[in-house]
C-alpha cells in the first residue's frame, strides 16, 4: 500500500524538464525602459547545452556584459553565469512545469534563484534572494527583438 501511495505520489510531483524542452527560451529578447535597455539572446540547445549573453545598457554607464550557460549536469540541468571580476555561479534547476525554469543556488549571496517563464508570446524573467533578511527581486520582462 505504501508503494502505491508513493507512485501516486511521484506521479503528481512536477518534474524537472531535459534539456530540449527549455527551447522555449532560445531568441533574442529585449527589454528598454527609461533606466535600461537589455538585449538577451539564447541559443538552441546544443550536445546538452544552451548558451546565452545579455547586455545592459545604462544612460552614462559602461555596457554590462554576462555570459550564461544551462547544462546538463549530474546535480540536473545548471544554469552557470559569468559576470566580469567574479568567478561563474552555478544555480541547479528546480522541478518545475514546461515553460518555466527556476534555477536555485541558496549558498550564494544574491540572487539565491534565477527564474525564466514563457509569458504567452514574452519571456519573464527574475532574479531574487534574501538580503539581510528581507527578500529582494528584479524582474525583466523581455519582447522578441526584431
Amino acid at each position: 500500500m505504501k508503494t502505491l501511495a508513493l507512485v501516486l505520489l511521484l506521479a503528481g510531483a512536477p518534474t524537472v524538464q531535459p534539456m530540449q524542452e527549455m527551447s522555449w527560451l532560445a531568441g533574442s529578447w529585449m527589454e528598454k525602459t527609461p533606466e535600461r535597455e537589455v538585449l538577451e539572446t539564447w541559443f538552441l540547445p546544443v550536445d546538452g547545452a544552451m548558451r546565452g549573453v545579455s547586455v545592459t545598457k545604462r544612460p552614462g554607464r559602461p555596457e554590462f556584459i554576462e555570459t550564461m550557460a544551462i547544462t546538463t549536469e549530474p546535480a540536473g540541468p545548471t544554469f552557470t553565469a559569468t559576470i566580469p571580476g567574479q568567478a561563474p555561479t552555478a544555480f541547479v534547476r528546480l522541478p518545475g512545469p514546461p515553460g518555466e525554469a527556476v534555477f536555485e543556488n541558496k549558498a550564494h549571496d544574491f540572487p539565491q534563484r534565477v527564474i525564466y517563464r514563457a509569458c504567452g508570446v514574452e519571456l519573464c524573467a527574475a532574479i531574487e534572494g534574501m538580503v539581510k533578511g528581507e527578500l529582494k527581486r528584479t524582474e525583466w520582462r523581455y519582447q522578441r527583438a526584431r
